[in-house]
């Protein structure tokens, strides 16, 4: 095989879904809601986040461990604003056509208002943000084109949300965007005709929208899966050699609310 290949998913706290990997020949898997092991410092203070997981021998991981702020980092640590928004690893392919890069599953976790508000409302804007600044500290030069990172996962967020949508903020929402721009990130999807698109336009989309559904509520299936939470970032450059589909029809969609995104890297 001349390619790596990578799969991020939302496994729904689900530990067992990993089997369903099982057969894909994947070599890595950006893991989302993933459960923490028992005594990790996370799991003091929230349940599930991101991984990073080997699935092959075709390549080296190196995952690194996260820490909360506050430590210093050695050379093989991270650290972390809040627990479980982002795992990072560096993998190095043993095909000499793909050189090393640094592979980022994020999560970005839903958060309530503050109780004085007295108000409901939940937003991932924030946890989105306190990611990327702690993915900042892979970015080590002016020179954006210089950097290889991929970074994949489930963002809550809704790319080109109108103003009149319903389950979004919108500006804010664009704010997450426009900073991975700024990190010198490309937005590549997945996009249609890289997945199905909705069979029914959700409210709060342009009529061109090119957005594929990769959640279902509760009161949904895979085959009314409306909207798009899940996507894939590269840096500038390192993106022509990256492909995404999501396998977002029926059939393809697997046991979690969240289908699964595959990474081809040539």
């Amino acid at each position: 095989m001349s390619t790596v290949r990578l799969v991020s998913w939302n496994i729904k706290f689900r530990e067992q879904f990993i089997q369903t990997l099982e057969g894909f020949d994947y070599d890595a898997a950006l893991l989302q809601e993933f459960p923490f092991p028992k005594g990790s410092w996370e799991l003091e203070h929230y349940d599930r986040g991101a991984k990073v997981l080997q699935l092959s021998n075709r390549i080296e991981l190196c995952e690194l461990q996260n820490i909360p702020v506050g430590k210093s980092p050695t050379q093989d640590e991270l650290t972390m604003s809040a627990p479980g928004i982002i795992a990072v690893a560096y993998i190095t392919p043993k095909i000499a056509t793909v050189e090393p890069f640094i592979a980022v599953s994020l999560y970005a976790r839903w958060e309530v208002l503050h109780p004085r508000i007295n108000k409901k409302w939940i937003y991932s804007d924030a946890m989105a943000h306190r990611a990327l600044s702690d993915l900042s500290a892979f970015i080590g030069s002016k020179n954006l084109g210089t950097h290889r990172i991929l970074v994949a996962g489930d963002f809550n967020l809704i790319h080109g949300a109108t103003e009149d949508n319903p389950l979004a903020l919108p500006a804010r929402d664009r704010s997450v965007f426009s900073r991975l721009e700024a990190l010198g990130f490309e937005f590549i999807g997945p996009q249609y005709p890289n997945g199905r698109k909705a069979e029914t336009l959700p409210d709060g989309l342009p009529a061109d929208t090119k957005n594929v559904p990769t959640f279902h509520t509760s009161k949904q299936t895979p085959k009314t899966a409306a909207n798009q939470l899940d996507y894939v970032f590269v840096s500038r450059g390192f993106h022509k050699q990256v492909k995404v589909q999501a396998l977002n029809k029926p059939e393809d969609w697997g046991p979690s609310d969240h289908c699964r995104i595959e990474i081809d890297i040539s």
